[in-house]
């Protein structure tokens, strides 16, 4: 067994069995009552406005503005996407190094610097330099920012605020995508390059404030036993098969996502008598349900045992969501809209459960000494399932109808049923040990 220093969510605990800390979410007005969290939603919350802002329209701005071919940008991103994904394991490592806020703080500065850099933006090679680095920052910065909470976040709130800082992100990014229709409406050069530059100064926002985020007690203690640990013992993320099994099964749960974003838009309109507004509709709702309940279903997944079970469930559900969804077609427009509505309001019950169980499971099935390299590991492999979800949606459910949401199905749902055997395994192999808790 190899030897880790396990970050169990019980080491926050009082062993006397007192209560466990306040609820890390509760609020002071309208932000949480822990000032740490409260500085982390500040920042999330004007990051992902910026996100939001720019979502709907960075491939329109290159398009019609820059006038850059389609095909070629979609080329460039992705390229810039899968250079992004390698980049998160490096970034990672220098986390461990040289403190995750610092690192994360230079990725968010230099991804604002690559993003004002696409309004000089005149030529396919100028947008390939601005694209690939800004993205890699981007998508580096992600699995540095899991490495920051694991940092100043009390192990026994963690995935609780984090649970609590997605439903900041889902409602942040619909305000900057308002913000975004107006600009889409404008459709001025002057106006896509404003929202650019906006979109630019909110990675400022956390590149300013993440280093005066105060380390927990825990990630004191886990500075001291980095610095003891054998070399080899920093990357060992990357040939940790049981934690790399969890990835894989994690990043198949991802591919989820493409579902409400391209999956169900081209359903709507290809295969069904639904109005084409049942897209925005279904995924209104998805943001709206995401924002009241992750908290909730994230406090009932905070530990092992039920992040297991909750990824267990998730797997089914969005079996079961995807035999709704093919049912949908030859319907009537009504019952087609209801019937869409039932299966994706089963979508985000599994999406809910994925993303809690996920969380924990990242977590604390890593190596306490190497939480950077270990979270972008994890984070590449969500990354990965991102990015392949558009592909694989459509060449089975848009191009074979049920058969493709067949596979889908028992795509997902075997990915839930593999996750009990796999966090099994890592008992085993030592990756998470129980000694603690």
């Amino acid at each position: 067994m190899t030897t880790t220093s396990p970050s169990s969510a019980s080491s926050d605990f009082d062993p006397s069995g007192a209560s466990p800390p306040e609820r890390a979410t509760r609020a002071a007005g309208l932000l949480p009552a822990d000032p740490t969290l409260r500085r982390a939603t500040l920042f999330t919350l004007i990051d992902s406005v910026g996100a939001g802002l720019y979502f709907p329209l960075g491939v329109l701005y290159f398009t019609r503005i820059v006038g850059l071919d389609a095909t070629a940008v979609g080329l460039g991103l992705s390229v810039a996407g899968l250079i992004g994904v390698v980049a998160g394991i490096p970034a990672g490592r220098a986390a461990d190094r040289w403190g995750a806020r610092e690192v994360g703080a230079l990725l968010w500065g230099g991804a604002a610097v690559a993003t004002a850099g696409y309004v000089v933006v005149d030529s396919y090679a100028g947008f390939l330099v601005a694209v690939v680095c800004a993205t890699v920052l981007r998508m580096a910065s992600h699995g540095v920012q899991s490495a920051i909470y694991a940092d100043v976040l009390p192990t026994a709130t963690r995935v609780e605020a984090r649970a609590y800082l997605r439903a900041v992100t889902n409602v942040a990014m619909g305000v900057g995508g308002l913000f975004g229709a107006i600009i889409l409406q404008l459709d001025t050069r002057a106006a896509y390059v404003t929202a650019i530059l906006l979109n630019a100064l909110t990675f400022l926002a956390p590149a300013l404030m993440v280093r005066r985020l105060p380390l927990a007690a825990h990630a004191r203690d886990r500075a001291r036993l980095a610095d003891d640990a054998p070399a080899a013992d920093r990357w060992r993320a990357v040939r940790d098969l049981p934690y790399l099994t969890v990835t894989v099964l994690n990043a198949l749960l991802c591919v989820q996502f493409a579902l409400m974003e391209v999956g169900l838009p081209l359903w709507v309109v290809e295969r069904t008598e639904a109005p084409r507004w049942t897209a925005a509709l279904l995924l209104i709702t998805n943001c709206v349900l995401v924002a009241l309940f992750q908290v909730r279903v994230a406090r009932r997944a905070a530990q092992v045992p039920s992040a297991v079970r909750a990824m267990y469930w998730s797997g089914p559900l969005l079996a079961v969501s995807c035999g709704v969804y093919a049912l949908s077609s030859g319907l009537s427009p009504a019952w087609a809209v209801l019937v869409l509505g039932f299966g994706s309001v089963v979508q985000v019950l599994a999406e809910l459960l994925s993303a809690a169980g996920g969380w924990t499971l990242g977590y604390e099935l890593a190596d306490a000494r190497a939480h950077g390299v270990y979270q972008g590991v994890f984070q590449a492999g969500m990354s990965t399932g991102v990015m392949a979800g558009p592909a694989l949606v459509t060449a089975t459910a848009i191009q074979h109808g049920t058969a493709g949401w067949a596979v889908l199905g028992v795509l997902f749902a075997l990915a839930g049923f593999t996750v009990r055997p796999a966090v099994r395994w890592a008992f085993r192999d030592g990756a998470w040990r129980g000694e603690a808790a």
